[in-house]
């Protein structure tokens, strides 16, 4: 009898230990999956800006050059694509939050949006079970901006 128990428990404690690092393995796993994808996200609109920048530069020599032929004066060209290049950046410092700041914050949303109905429906959480109207979902959609302002805000 006292040798079933502990064989059982033994068993218990082997079944234990394979589950939990089995566990661990499925956490890093899942943590180097959304690392990747976070990385591939952030590459993604780092290479966008950077694409960006280069042509507005190479926008910037033509528009000093071609006003540098047509006043005879290259200092002039360049000091008037500079001033181009001034009320850009002021444009771009004033209007930040509507131009970068909630179009960033929405890809990022809905990527993780995406990401959680996803685990959901594998895992067969809510979103899975008869009767459940995805129209009423929380994760369905991206929040408006003024909740995305109000979480930010803290």
């Amino acid at each position: 009898m006292e040798d079933n128990f502990g064989n059982y428990f033994n068993q218990t404690g082997k079944v234990a230990k394979e589950y939990l690092e089995t566990r661990l393995d499925l956490l890093k796993l899942q943590a180097a999956g959304k690392l990747s994808k976070a990385l591939g996200l952030f590459f993604s609109v780092t290479m966008a800006f950077l694409l960006f920048f280069f042509v507005i530069v190479f926008l910037g020599m033509v528009v000093g050059f071609w006003i540098g032929e047509m006043t005879g004066s290259f200092t002039i060209g360049f000091s008037c694509a500079a001033g181009l290049f001034i009320l850009l950046f002021v444009a771009i410092l004033l209007f930040r939050k509507q131009l970068i700041q909630k179009p960033l914050t929405r890809l990022l949303l809905s990527e993780l949006v995406e990401e959680i109905v996803h685990r959901d429906e594998q895992s067969g959480h809510l979103h899975n079970q008869p009767g459940y109207d995805h129209k009423d979902d929380m994760y369905g959609h991206v929040p408006n901006e003024e909740a995305t302002e109000n979480t930010s805000r803290g």
